[in-house]
């Protein structure tokens, strides 16, 4: 798709307060495939001032014409779904396949939920002598990031949409292509002018703009830890909701019951995905001491078959970062087993399919977040220890459990403080809420629960 010059305010494409502009780069070469405007605080306010323009109406609007745009926005996802494909491939430069079966199907999932929740859901209820209406929260200023660029957004601007909130999308700056086209599809569906705005630029500053903005009523961010504890400062200061979803350090915890072979062929090919570009990988694999050996000689294999599969990193600073933090594993006294930190080729932004054995819980790599195709592997003597370990760390978003019998990995999954696990390679499910506990967010997304983010009550007594 070929970029926009300007913003989407008010139904329509505008010319952007400043002129500075933003280099869309593809990491797989280094080649400049657009330029976006970089919004700019008064950008941010006209966005803002369009959404509060547009909220009575939306919000009188009655759900079942709400989820006839939703399935219209939907629809047009659908139709344009290879164009979805190709643009994210162009910009997080993922592998086209991925971009096809994840990248673009996922949301097409979300986006279908949302259409159905939102003529089905009970906006009214009756409790005793009351009755309680939940009507939207209002403003929605939504900050996503670049990993998933179009289902982050449609996990917000859906669930909102269906609430009955008007939106102000500040997307990632690396992937503002996908969200062009979104605002593209959003006025394809005919979703009435003002309910949905796009504004890119730098998260610094229109990302700044839009948290601490008072027009807006409920701020929604997805990202790094780091940035989510400021963006709750300043909704805190000014008593503004927030949804956050944060970082992770998910465990994948095989138990000596499991079938060893494919929990780790799995557990590999779950943090390779997406480069290693997912909050909810379980990067830290939790092996028996007695299949130790056996587990990472199986992971080692997995990884090497990886190579040339996986596409690169998102840009050249996030190929630095993962780069360093292998350097830190090995100086630590981790073993690579598979990868390294030497770039696998000359060109593009890539980092070899990485694997560390003999990591303890203490090491920086088994601690934070790398964001990379990076797997650490530790070893525990009994089940305590395996909980002990995996509960030992600030996050808490993701994790897996695998055991021979389902009940035994259920029980231990019970145990885990975390927001999600999946039972023996249980599926990943759009109607499920996602999000974590500790340093890993507060709030959900997707589903019923995703949707009660958007929504207040208030209650009529008789």
């Amino acid at each position: 798709m070929k970029a926009h010059d300007g913003m989407y305010i008010d139904g329509a494409w505008r010319d952007a307060d400043g002129r500075d502009a933003i280099d869309v780069v593809n990491p797989a070469d280094g080649q400049v495939i657009g330029q976006v405007p970089a919004g700019t605080a008064l950008d941010v306010d006209t966005a803002v001032r369009a959404a509060r323009a547009a909220l009575p109406g939306w919000s009188a609007t009655p759900p079942a014409e709400r989820a006839a745009r939703l399935s219209a926005l939907r629809d047009v996802l659908v139709a344009r779904k290879d164009e979805i494909a190709e643009t994210i491939t162009a910009e997080l430069g993922s592998p086209l396949k991925f971009s096809q079966a994840v990248h673009a199907a996922a949301p097409i999932a979300v986006a279908s939920s949302y259409a159905e929740l939102a003529a089905t859901y009970a906006f009214e209820e009756k409790v005793g002598n009351s009755v309680v209406h939940h009507e939207p929260i209002g403003v929605v200023g939504a900050i996503t990031p670049w990993n998933y660029p179009l289902h982050q957004i449609v996990a917000k601007v859906a669930p909102a949409l269906a609430a009955g909130c008007t939106i102000v999308l500040k997307p990632a700056e690396d992937t503002p292509l996908t969200a062009q086209l979104f605002a593209e599809a959003v006025h394809e569906a005919g979703v009435p002018a003002g309910v949905f705005n796009l504004v890119t630029g730098l998260g610094p500053v229109a990302g700044q703009a839009l948290a601490e903005h008072p027009g807006v009523d409920l701020v929604s961010f997805t990202g790094s830890t780091a940035v989510g504890r400021r963006i709750g400062a300043a909704a805190g200061a000014a008593v503004k909701r927030v949804a956050l979803e944060l970082g992770g350090k998910s465990a994948n915890v095989i138990l000596p019951s499991a079938d060893l072979a494919k929990a780790v062929n799995v557990g590999v090919a779950n943090v390779m995905s997406n480069s290693g570009q997912t909050c909810s990988a379980w990067t830290r694999m939790l092996v028996h001491r007695d299949q130790y050996d056996e587990a990472v000689a199986l992971a080692a294999e997995a990884a090497a078959k990886y190579g040339d599969r996986i596409g690169p990193l998102v840009n050249a600073k996030q190929q630095e970062r993962v780069r360093g933090y292998i350097e830190k594993g090995v100086a630590e006294g981790a073993r690579l087993v598979a990868g390294g930190p030497e770039a696998p080729r000359e060109e593009g932004c890539y980092v070899s399919p990485t694997v560390f054995a003999d990591v303890t819980e203490d090491m920086t790599i088994a601690q934070e977040e790398i964001f990379g195709p990076v797997l650490s592997i530790l070893r525990y003597d009994d089940e305590e220890e395996a909980l002990r370990i995996a509960n030992g760390t600030v996050y808490g978003l993701a994790g897996a459990v695998w055991a021979g019998d389902e009940a035994e990995a259920v029980a231990f999954a019970r145990r885990m403080d975390t927001g999600q696990v999946d039972i023996n390679g249980g599926r990943f499910n759009p109607l499920a809420p996602f999000g974590g506990y500790k340093q890993s967010g507060v709030g959900r997304e997707l589903g019923l629960h995703g949707l009660t983010e958007y929504l207040q009550t208030k209650s009529l007594q008789f």
